[in-house]
């Protein structure tokens, strides 16, 4: 890896390895950038729209190969890489091949021919012959007695085990088609052959069964397959795969199928991988594979997590779109693109001709009006089934709130305690209220109410002693009783409040306290009875737990964790065991 520093910006360099052996790519990057920055250059580069269906990998320090993931830093997937190199691969062969276009497809079919020159696109000695004859006709051209004398095809790297009766066939085949074929057509041929064999869009990962048998485990748009000797000897569709997950080195997966339509059966089928960071590799290829091919939209992708209860568990989430959106993408292409193609006198004889009783000028009122009179869509109605003028409340409740009413000032003032407790009940939480805050609520109450009284009793005439007591008297029946009322009302309302607050931050503390101690022993306990089952299942040789020392789950238990500590034990403590 490479890096220069320039205006204090860290750039990074890399090479990225094409579909053709010789054929290399220069890139930079910096230190934010994430993965689909890169295969989104590269694609650019090579003038590919359908990059979905590409990635890049790479190898780190201890021989593993990863996909780089498009969705997180590329500096901190690579950072145990130097020289840093990436190779441009097909990911997700597609179901249908011959749906790509342009360089879509001529990547694709450089990706099949590679497979082919190493082996990965296993076929018979007739298939491979067609496969090369197509190969030798998009390198040669058509056949020239001429040019073509001798063993032309030997120049030519066609399979893995080219050997001279396979160069022979392809070299009939070859002399046997006929002149002037376009080079799309050739690939269409080749493309054709290939995703009929069950061995399309295989990367095959080493592994070996329950009994040992060593096996090859292959990943496509179909489902999961194992492979022996070059034929296929097991398939999991997609949709009979329920669940899939790893365990140290044990790749396991989860079957739920129903035959002739009975009742469903559930299966779990386990194999071991060579490390547990090739374990982890399959499955995410796993996971990444069935996502792409089976979910409606990446919307509906959700966190993938793996690994099991004796192993670090591992977090994915798909990030990209899937095949059917992009299905549904080029159908809607294809639409606009003949609607484009639509003669303008079709066009004419569609739209709504000028008559003398609607004029050409008043045709843009006539499609407003037309437009505006459609029905609208449920879709843009609030969720709850509120109407627009709750659009703004806090709260969307099958009981509307009362509609908002002018008040005068005197009715605001009588009103203004309930109107107060309204609106602290939709904009604050109840819980939330101090003692202090309602200590100052009620303080202010009393010294307004207070001042009031002081002003309205010095309001009295030097001339008339009667009415000063008269008005003495009623001023002490207005404003002193009703004063200490008040201040009596919201005093007890404010002792509650505060009671009840203390009420509910005991009553709080209590609840945590004995959860706690109620989950704490629980936990243990089960910890316990979890580890004495395992046990008691893995010691005895009852014939009731027969099937289940054989789950894969259970038997890498044994070979990975139980059988280790049981030989530890032994040494440390003797003969205990």
């Amino acid at each position: 890896m490479f890096k220069s520093r320039s205006e204090g910006n860290v750039v990074y360099k890399c090479t990225v390895r094409l579909l053709e052996d010789l054929d290399v790519l220069e890139c930079e990057f910096q230190p934010h950038h994430k993965g689909s920055f890169l295969l989104d250059y590269v694609c650019e580069q090579l003038e590919i729209t359908e990059k979905d269906y590409f990635g890049l990998r790479f190898v780190d320090s201890a021989k593993q190969r990863h996909w780089l993931d498009l969705a997180k830093t590329i500096i901190k997937q690579v950072k145990d890489v130097d020289p840093l190199v990436l190779s441009f691969r097909v990911k997700f062969y597609p179901a249908d091949p011959l749906r790509l276009t342009n360089n879509g497809k001529l990547m694709l079919y450089q990706q099949l021919k590679r497979d082919l020159r190493h082996g990965r696109l296993y076929c018979s000695a007739g298939e491979a012959a067609a496969l090369g004859a197509l190969i030798v006709q998009d390198e040669l051209g058509d056949y020239d007695a001429e040019t073509h004398t001798g063993e032309y095809v030997s120049s030519l790297k066609i399979a893995l085990r080219q050997s001279e009766q396979l160069e022979k066939k392809a070299m009939e085949l070859h002399q046997k088609r006929e002149p002037g074929q376009e080079a799309v057509a050739v690939y269409d041929e080749f493309v054709g052959i290939a995703r009929s064999l069950e061995t399309y869009g295989i990367d095959p990962h080493p592994v070996k069964d329950h009994r040992g048998t060593q096996l090859y485990l292959g990943i496509n748009f179909s489902g999961i397959s194992t492979f022996a000797a070059g034929r296929r000897t097991q398939h999991f569709r997609w949709p009979e795969v329920h669940k899939i997950n790893f365990e140290g080195k044990m790749f396991i997966i989860h079957l739920a199928y129903s035959e002739d339509r009975r009742e469903v059966k559930k299966h779990t089928v386990g194999f071991k991988c060579p490390s547990g960071a090739a374990c982890r590799y399959v499955w995410r290829c796993s996971i990444e594979q069935m996502l792409f091919f089976t979910l409606p939209t990446s919307q509906h992708a959700s966190v993938v997590s793996g690994g099991g209860f004796f192993s670090w568990g591992t977090k994915f989430r798909y990030s990209g779109r899937t095949e059917r959106e992009l299905m549904s993408e080029a159908l809607q292409a294809l639409r606009q693109q003949k609607l484009n193609n639509t003669s303008p006198s079709k066009r004419k004889a569609q739209s709504v001709p000028a008559t003398p009783s609607s004029p050409q000028g008043d045709l843009a009122e006539i499609r407003k009006s037309r437009y505006s009179s459609l029905p609208r869509s449920t879709m843009s109605e609030p969720l709850g089934g509120c109407g627009d003028h709750m659009a703004s409340s806090v709260y969307c409740t099958d009981n509307p709130l009362p509609t908002l009413e002018t008040v005068s000032e005197e009715a605001r003032k009588t009103n203004g305690e309930s109107n107060d407790h309204l609106s602290d009940y939709y904009f604050r939480d109840s819980f939330d209220h101090s003692s202090s805050e309602s200590g100052f609520t009620a303080a202010n109450s009393a010294n307004a109410i207070g001042d009031h009284h002081h002003r309205h009793g010095g309001a009295t005439t030097a001339g008339g002693h009667h009415s000063h007591l008269h008005h003495h008297h009623r001023q002490a029946y207005t404003t002193d009783n009703i004063p200490a009322l008040a201040m009596h009302s919201v005093t007890n309302h404010a002792a509650s409040i505060i009671q009840q607050q203390n009420a509910s931050n005991s009553a709080k503390n209590a609840k945590k306290f004995s959860l706690v101690q109620a989950f704490v022993p629980s936990f243990v306990f089960v910890v316990v009875v979890l580890i004495v089952s395992a046990i008691y299942i893995l010691e005895t040789d009852s014939e009731l737990f027969a099937s289940m020392r054989n789950w894969p789950e259970m038997i890498c238990l044994r070979y990975q964790y139980y059988q280790p500590l049981k030989e530890f034990l032994a040494k440390k403590f003797g003969a205990i065991f």
